[in-house]
């Protein structure tokens, strides 16, 4: 009989047994700016830092002073 010749890690098993795979990451557009970007993630436009339409960084006011 077969015997592996290293103990397989319960990490790579389960890695092999699943069944469901990664799924491409959905992209939203920011009715701000129009941009796109990943969901429940910041993005930078015209240097400044929106999330969920908001500017939460501008550094365009920093530059200028």
């Amino acid at each position: 009989m077969a015997h592996p010749k290293r103990k397989i890690s319960k990490t790579r098993r389960d890695k092999r047994r699943t069944h469901y795979k990664v799924s491409e990451s959905q992209i939203a557009t920011c009715k701000t700016t129009g941009e796109s970007h990943l969901y429940h993630r910041a993005h930078w436009h015209e240097d400044k830092l929106y999330y969920k339409g908001k500017v939460l960084i501008d550094n365009s006011v920093q530059a200028e002073a």
